[in-house]
C-alpha cells in the first residue's frame, strides 16, 4: 500500500489461498491454537492408513482422494485419539479444525467466521465432492466431530471482514493454492491444464461439471470455475520438485543458493546418464507409494555436480510427464498446452524441456505468482472490480511460449528404471 501511495480504503477485498491439507486446530474462544500445524507432507499416519486400506474404494468414490497420509483426516484423527480430553472438548464444539485458509479468516475476522471453501474441504479426506457436504459416514470413520468443522461457502464469496490498517476490508475469496492457480492462469475450459512448479508440482486439468470416476494414481478434486463456482478438475500430485533443488542446496552442499541450479543445469548438454527420483517423502502420482526411496543411478568418476543438477531439472520434466500421460489417458483428451508458474517456471531449461518432451506447447504467464493472482481474481469478482471471467482471461499475459522440438534419446526410460528401483528399495 506504501508503495503505491494508497490506504486501505483502497482495498476493494481481501483473497485467501494457501497450503491445502495442513492440518489446525484451535481453541473456539480464545482462537489459541491446539499445538503446532501438521504439514501436507508429514507421514506420520501412514501406517494408519494402511490399516484402513481396506476402506479405500468407498472413501475414494466419495472423496476422489486416495487414501494417503497426505490429506487431513487422519491427521485430525491422531491428534484426537492422541489426547481423550480434547476430544471431548471437540465434541463438545469447543476446538475447531481448519486449513490453513479457516485458520486466516478466523484470525482476521476475531473469531466470528468459521469457515473455509470447496477447493479446500474437497481435501480432507471427509467432504463428499460429489454431494458437496461434510460426509457423515466418513466422519464416523475417522471419528471426527461435526462440531468442529468449518462451514464450506463459495470460492468467490463472503468470508466477513478483517479490521486492518484503520479500514474495515472484506473477505472476499478463497480457494487452496493449486486450484487458485488454475484459476489465476484463466484454466476455465474442460481440457485447460496447469503445472505449479512449487515445493512439489501440481497439474490439474479443468474438467467441467462432469467427473470421471477416481482414475488410479489421480486425483479427482474440486476446482473454482467461471464465476468461482465448483467444477471438477483431475489432479497429479508429485511431492517433491523444487524440495529437491532445497535438498541439493541444504542437505548435499551441491549448490549455495536455488538460483544457481539453472545456470548450473545448463552448463551441460544433459545428465551424462544420471538419473535422479526424488522420493524423499515417497511418491505422489501417478505411483502413490509411500514407501518409496529417493535415488540417482547412473554415477560415473565423471559425474559432476552440474550433471546433478541437471537429472534434478530432468526430474520435474519427467514426474509431470509421467501425470500428463495418465490424465490423457484418463480424460480422453489431448493436452495440446500447458501453462506453467512457480517458482521453478523461470527456468527456461525447464520449460523448453518440459514441452519437448510432453510434444506441446509451454505457457509462462508474464506474472508468474499465478496462485496470488487467482485469489485476487476470486476476490475481485465477489467485490465486482471484475465483472466475468471472460474479464479475467483478457487480464492474462503471455510471458514466453515454448514450442516443443526433440525429446532427449532414452532419457525418459532410464527415468522410469530408475523409478522402479526407488519403489523396491522402499520394501528392501
Amino acid at each position: 500500500m506504501h508503495a503505491a501511495g494508497l490506504d486501505a480504503r483502497a482495498i476493494a477485498a481481501i483473497g485467501i489461498t494457501d497450503q491445502r491439507e495442513t492440518t489446525v486446530l484451535w481453541d473456539a474462544a480464545s482462537l489459541a491454537p491446539i499445538g503446532n500445524a501438521i504439514v501436507w507432507q508429514d507421514r506420520r499416519t501412514a501406517e494408519r492408513c494402511d490399516e484402513l486400506r481396506a476402506d479405500e474404494p468407498w472413501i475414494r468414490a466419495k472423496t476422489g482422494l486416495v487414501l494417503d497420509a497426505y490429506f487431513s483426516a487422519t491427521k485430525i484423527e491422531w491428534r484426537l485419539r492422541d489426547d481423550p480430553d480434547l476430544a471431548a472438548r471437540a465434541q463438545r464444539g469447543e476446538i475447531r479444525f481448519g486449513t490453513i485458509d479457516a485458520w486466516i479468516v478466523a484470525k482476521l475476522t476475531e473469531g466470528a467466521v468459521h469457515a473455509t471453501d470447496p477447493t479446500n474441504a474437497s481435501r480432507t479426506l471427509l467432504y463428499d465432492i460429489y454431494r458437496r457436504e461434510w460426509d457423515p459416514q466418513l466422519l464416523e470413520r475417522f471419528g471426527v466431530p461435526a462440531a468442529m468443522l468449518p462451514e464450506v461457502r463459495a470460492s468467490s464469496g463472503d468470508f466477513g471482514t478483517a479490521d486492518l490498517f484503520g479500514a474495515r476490508i472484506p473477505i472476499g475469496g478463497i480457494a487452496g493454492d493449486q486450484q487458485a492457480a488454475l484459476f489465476g492462469q484463466a484454466c476455465f475450459a474442460p481440457g485447460d491444464t496447469k503445472n505449479t512448479y512449487g515445493t512439489g508440482s501440481f497439474v490439474l486439468m479443468n474438467l467441467g461439471e462432469i467427473a470421471p470416476e477416481p482414475p488410479d494414481g489421480l486425483l479427482v478434486t474440486l476446482a473454482a470455475g467461471k464465476g468461482g463456482t465448483p467444477v471438477f478438475a483431475l489432479e497429479g500430485a508429485i511431492f517433491v520438485t523444487g524440495a529437491a533443488i532445497q535438498w541439493l542446496r541444504d542437505g548435499l552442499g551441491v549448490i549455495s543458493a536455488a538460483a544457481e541450479i539453472g545456470p548450473l543445469a545448463e552448463s551441460v548438454p544433459d545428465s551424462a546418464g544420471v538419473s535422479f527420483v526424488p522420493a524423499l517423502t515417497g511418491l505422489g502420482s501417478p505411483y502413490w507409494d509411500p514407501y518409496a526411496r529417493g535415488a540417482i543411478v547412473g554415477l560415473t568418476r565423471g559425474t559432476t555436480r552440474a550433471h546433478l543438477a541437471r537429472a534434478t531439472v530432468d526430474a520435474m520434466v519427467y514426474q509431470t510427464r509421467d501425470v500428463v500421460d495418465a490424465m490423457q489417458r484418463c480424460a480422453g483428451v489431448s493436452v495440446t498446452e500447458l501453462k506453467v508458474d512457480g517458482g521453478a517456471a523461470v527456468m527456461d531449461l525447464l520449460c523448453q524441456r518440459q514441452a519437448d518432451e510432453l510434444g506441446v506447447r509451454v505457457c509462462r504467464p508474464r506474472i508468474n505468482e499465478t496462485t496470488a493472482m487467482g485469489a485476487a481474481f476470486l476476490a475481485g469478482l465477489h467485490a465486482g472490480v471484475w465483472s466475468s471471467t471472460d474479464e479475467i482471461a483478457d487480464a492474462w499475459q503471455l510471458d514466453r511460449a515454448f514450442e516443443p522440438g526433440s525429446a532427449e534419446p532414452g532419457g525418459y526410460d532410464r527415468w522410469t528404471r530408475a523409478v522402479s528401483t526407488t519403489r523396491t528399495l522402499g520394501r528392501a
